[in-house]
């Protein structure tokens, strides 16, 4: 029961992790690329603040957490294959998307926090252009590493042994 439990849970935190990367990925950033430079700046501003929130704390903080529990878990019941699969999805969703967060996406988020929009609309498409490219890229390698950690994690869940 506990192997089921944790690895449904593994499985949850691991793709709701991944669908947030990959919204921003597909609809958000070209959105706001879309918009005026200004409005652009102002939503992220907001964005960024309003997610750090005890909804989305659990599957960004949590995932490799419940990941190595699963590991444990497995690897405890003599399911080897499995657990290897989970602790490896623990680790590249930590060196793949959390580290980068914290690295980089965190650190160009609270310095475009710092800004004050500007009047200007050349100089606010200036600060988008040199904050969204990088953004984007270092999203989606977290992306990509989230995605690739989902499949690991649906992978043990039928590896069996």
């Amino acid at each position: 029961m506990i192997t089921t439990i944790s690895a449904l849970t593994s499985l949850l935190f691991t793709g709701a992790i991944f669908g947030f990367f990959y919204a921003w990925v597909c609809s958000t950033m070209w959105g706001l690329d879309a918009a005026d430079s200004r409005t652009a700046i102002e939503a992220m501003q907001a964005m960024n603040q309003s997610v750090r929130n005890v909804v989305f704390f659990p599957a960004f903080f949590l995932t490799p957490v419940v990941l190595v529990f699963s590991a444990i878990v497995f690897a405890m019941s003599g399911l080897y294959r499995s657990a290897i699969f989970f602790g490896l999805a623990a680790g590249l969703y930590t060196t793949g998307a959390l580290v980068p967060t914290a690295l980089v996406n965190v650190p160009m988020n609270e310095a475009l926090a710092s800004i004050t929009i500007p009047a200007n609309p050349a100089e606010a498409a200036r600060i988008w252009a040199e904050y969204s490219p990088k953004w984007q890229l270092w999203n989606q390698l977290r992306t990509v590493a989230s995605g690739v950690a989902l499949l690991l994690t649906g992978y043990a869940l039928i590896s069996g042994s």
